[in-house]
């Protein structure tokens, strides 16, 4: 039922889903709520009015692959110091971003990194190195390369065909 929930734009907090889900007769505690969301693979994310919501990224991927195709449309910049790497992303885009890095840091699909905080455009990224902050930085900013890799490649392969 959350999921139904969620995929209807109806969730803006963890509060409305605990809400809902009594209204519908499920009765559940916040911290139930959140675990439930972070579960089923849900981010809060801002809307086209500006409101944040949950909503899914893509939900057949795995998070690493999550993390790869929203990169390539949030990471604006990197730059790692000491243990930290700083993420800038367009207003609205941290959350997102930080969420699906977490995810794949608590699978081990990002080992580098131990945990972010966001902001509304910047992800603030601890890696697990005492000087690990470059690095991470590194690794980060590789996200978007296969994609943007591959729509280059694409968009050659086209250009290619149209010319023969």
């Amino acid at each position: 039922m959350a999921i139904e929930l969620i995929e209807a734009g109806k969730i803006h907090s963890q509060t409305d889903l605990v809400k809902l889900l009594a209204h519908a007769g499920i009765h559940v505690t916040q911290a139930t709520a959140s675990r439930d969301l972070d579960e089923v693979g849900a981010v809060r994310a801002k809307t086209v009015n500006g409101d944040m919501t949950y909503t899914f990224l893509n939900r057949d991927l795995e998070p690493l692959s999550r993390v790869t195709r929203v990169s390539d449309q949030l990471i604006l910049t990197v730059v790692g110091s000491g243990n930290l790497a700083v993420v800038r992303t367009p207003p609205g885009g941290a959350n997102l971003l930080a969420s699906a890095i977490d995810r794949a840091s608590q699978i081990g699909e990002l080992n580098a990194a131990i945990g972010t905080i966001a902001g509304d455009d910047t992800v603030l990224v601890v890696a697990k190195q005492a000087n690990g902050g470059p690095a991470l930085a590194k690794i980060l900013k590789e996200f978007a390369a296969p994609v943007r890799k591959s729509i280059n490649s694409k968009n050659k392969q086209s250009k290619d065909r149209k010319r023969k």
